[in-house]
């Protein structure tokens, strides 16, 4: 695995600077969200991207009561009411 953005110190108040090098080979922008999780002995950084809160799916969601629902989940429940 090549190293892109060498070692890093964290500052007094937790925080380090992400390469620029980095934020570009993933797409990370100004103001983008980035999920955080302890993976093992690693701490891993990845750019979020919201989903389904039932399959994960990120794909054909639509805002349900704050949530995103995929449209098979909404069809499931759907079936579920009936």
């Amino acid at each position: 695995m090549k190293v892109m953005g060498g070692v890093k110190a964290i500052d007094e108040l937790g925080r380090i600077v992400i390469p620029g090098e980095l934020r570009r080979k993933v797409g990370l922008e100004p103001r983008d969200k980035v999920e955080i999780f302890a993976e093992k002995d690693r701490i891993v950084l990845r750019k979020f991207d919201p989903g389904c809160v039932f399959c994960g799916s990120s794909a054909e969601c639509v805002e349900w009561k704050d949530k995103l629902v995929c449209r098979g989940c909404l069809e499931s429940l759907k079936k579920m009411e009936k």
